[in-house]
């Protein structure tokens, strides 16, 4: 069913805001949750993002797709203070412009990934941005204060932004302007750490059951079953399939680390005869032009799809396919280390978060309440 979207003016602490309400709707909401500045506000009960008309003619081409964007009642603010957004794009001032340039080849001649080299570039525009009215040779600690105050802390961005925000000023300012911010006088918020979500089996096999489409079937279940991310899934090549030693290999993925996943014979078998139907000819999941990688937007809606036809109402993500794989492998009673092995972390820490999800030793816990 499509949705009625409304778009309303609204206001909270002086921030000139967009309200964008709807139905529970789990691929918008998953959709606005990836953009930088939108959060979801308990007290308009809304998501709510800064307004800008950047950002108000973005919102209604990204929800355009899920239904009727109806912003009728909306009314733009006038007399706003600074507003990033605004600044951007085709205004963007020469010399940003060129100091961005730089500061892209400089990462990029480094190998840095295309998202730590976009996330990092969007991240330094916003600050340069903000501060569009001096010379970049003239920012000072005190702009990079005046920043986090007043533009982080007022619209209350996401603490993992203003990480990203730090980060970023401070690798730009060392290599490219060849001199130190003191970003410590930054008060870096301590970042939070929620559980990773996680399927039941039964959950994973109805979504995994739920595609009569023999690829997107074969996408999710490879996901699944080898612990993948999105990324490493759509970058995979029929060559990296060794259905001999019933291996899949993963390369140059996060860290440019390469590493090698076993193959079960049930999705050994889905593989091959995804194979002999579709034929790829570059990638092993290719979108409608041959010789062109699946598309990760649409690898989501497959997901999305999924979910409707299994009728599980809860936010799934692709990267709760991963969790579940890892987490369903520590209750089978895989040693912790092969399970880091398996998804490729460099640290054991990153891989203990599963064992605070692991139900198999908790459920066996007896309650002294029962013992009353």
């Amino acid at each position: 069913m499509r949705l009625h979207i409304r778009l309303e003016s609204a206001s909270h602490q002086g921030t000139a805001l967009i309200a964008i309400r709807f139905a529970r709707h789990t691929g918008a909401e998953d959709t606005l949750r990836k953009m930088h500045f939108c959060r979801w506000s308990r007290t308009l009960k809304a998501w709510c993002l800064p307004w800008s008309e950047a950002n108000f003619q973005e919102v209604i081409k990204t929800l355009r797709v899920f239904g009727y964007v109806d912003y009728s009642g909306f009314r733009r603010p006038v007399g706003l203070t600074k507003d990033i957004k605004q600044k951007e794009g085709h205004n963007l001032p020469t010399e940003i412009q060129d100091h961005l340039e730089k500061f892209k080849c400089w990462m990029q001649s480094r190998r840095y990934s295309d998202n730590t080299v976009k996330t990092y570039s969007e991240a330094v525009k916003c600050f340069l941005v903000f501060h569009s009215d001096k010379r970049v040779e003239a920012i000072s600690n005190e702009d990079l204060l005046d920043f986090n105050n007043n533009y982080i802390l007022k619209n209350r961005l996401s603490a993992s932004y203003q990480n990203q925000v730090v980060n970023g000023v401070k690798l730009f300012f060392q290599q490219i302007e060849n001199r130190k911010l003191n970003v410590e006088l930054v008060h870096r918020p301590k970042r939070a750490k929620p559980l990773p979500n996680v399927l039941s089996k039964e959950e994973v096999k109805l979504i995994l059951d739920a595609h009569g489409n023999l690829k997107h079937r074969a996408m999710l279940s490879l996901i699944y079953s080898c612990g993948l991310r999105r990324s490493e899934l759509l970058n995979l090549k029929p060559s990296d399939i060794e259905s001999n030693r019933k291996l899949i290999i993963i390369r140059q993925s996060k860290g440019k680390k390469d590493r090698i996943v076993p193959l079960s014979d049930k999705i050994l078998e889905m593989l091959r005869i995804y194979y002999r139907a579709h034929r790829p000819a570059v990638w092993l999941f290719e979108g409608q032009k041959e010789g062109e990688p699946y598309n990760e937007r649409s690898l989501v809606s497959v997901l999305k799809q999924a979910l409707q036809k299994a009728k599980i109402n809860k936010p799934v993500t692709l990267h709760w396919l991963r969790h579940s794989y890892a987490t369903h492998l520590l209750e089978s009673g895989t040693d912790l280390r092969y399970i880091q092995e398996l998804l490729g972390h460099s640290s054991s820490k990153t891989t203990e978060i599963y064992t605070h999800v692991s139900t198999k030793s908790i459920q066996n816990i007896i309650s002294p309440f029962d013992t009353l």
